[in-house]
């Protein structure tokens, strides 16, 4: 299923009906509502939901944002939070997302799992200018990773655990609405989980059907850039247990979200390890215009017809 994500436009519409059928002219019929929506949109979406204008192939958390952030944030609040408050309200705001995904009929939720306390400026935000120096196979580059993923490895183990104790809890509620939870890949080596702990999550997991794998595309070509993994390899070893992905491109070495086949992803080689019929999300940056949207989807249909609604 070829789908588009609502985070392309949401930010230029009041209404929300207005901002779905500028979606449906591009040429999707399947849209994932995302995150940063205000509720004052929910009224249009619903009414063009229920003219049968779209489908909602799924829900990004937290749908529709919380009153009282002002911008699009969906990592305002974390399951990972040392703060009690923020996990309480993470966890509200995500128990009002399963419902409306409900209403929607979505098949999943979108879900950040939060991140351990490193300041990504001093770690993934310093290998990634060194990448764009030119400076990667330097001893000062290796040094520097090396570093970064030792300090990680010592203090994840609290995050990772808030994290497994939220979907503990998460899970009872998505089988009850029926929407499966979908745990996303992130950009930054700080996010929880990375690609060690995704593996170790889903294996908690793994006699549960409502909880996955949520793969983004560019969030891993990210990591593969700074030489964290390799993206192939990875989506290998993490293929059993995906439900969908984000797709957008990325301009070496660092800037995603853009649209596909404007730079450096190779689909052919990505796309084989998801299931056929599985959510595959167009999730685009709003600078993207829309003739450069309507151009790709074309070049999409030519190359990979089987992955068309």
């Amino acid at each position: 299923m070829l789908s588009f994500s609502s985070c392309w436009n949401n930010a230029r519409h009041s209404d929300g009906e207005a901002m779905i059928d500028e979606i449906l002219a591009l040429g999707f019929r399947h849209i994932e509502l995302s995150h940063g929506m205000t509720i004052t949109k929910l009224p249009g979406i619903r009414k063009a939901f229920q003219a049968g204008k779209f489908t909602c192939s799924g829900v990004h958390n937290f749908f529709p944002s919380p009153v009282e952030v002002m911008i699009d944030a969906p990592d305002a609040y974390e399951y990972t939070s040392h703060r009690s408050w923020d996990r309480k309200r993470a966890m509200e705001m995500t128990l009002q997302t399963l419902e409306l995904a409900a209403e929607f009929r979505a098949n999943y939720l979108v879900l950040h799992m939060g991140s351990v306390p490193l300041n990504p400026k001093k770690y993934t935000k310093r290998l990634t200018a060194m990448v764009a120096d030119g400076k990667q196979h330097d001893p000062s580059f290796i040094k520097a990773k090396i570093d970064f993923v030792k300090k990680r490895e010592k203090i994840a183990p609290l995050y990772y655990s808030r994290a497994i104790d939220a979907l503990e809890q998460l899970v009872v509620k998505a089988e009850e609405f029926g929407v499966i939870l979908a745990v996303e890949s992130r950009s930054r080596f700080e996010d929880m989980p990375n690609e060690r702990e995704m593996l170790h999550l889903q294996e908690h997991f793994k006699d549960n059907p409502w909880i996955g794998y949520w793969h983004d595309f560019g969030h891993v070509q990210l990591k593969h850039n700074l030489g964290l993994l390799d993206h192939p390899d990875w989506l290998r070893r993490i293929q059993p247990h995906i439900i969908g992905g984000h797709i957008h491109d990325v301009e070496w070495p660092a800037r995603d979200h853009r649209t596909p086949f404007c730079g450096t992803l190779h689909y052919p080689t990505l796309l084989p390890f998801f299931p056929q019929g599985c959510p595959i999300i167009w999730e685009l940056s709003p600078t993207r215009k829309t003739e450069e949207i309507k151009n790709a989807l074309e070049v999409w249909k030519r190359f990979f017809p089987e992955r068309m609604p």
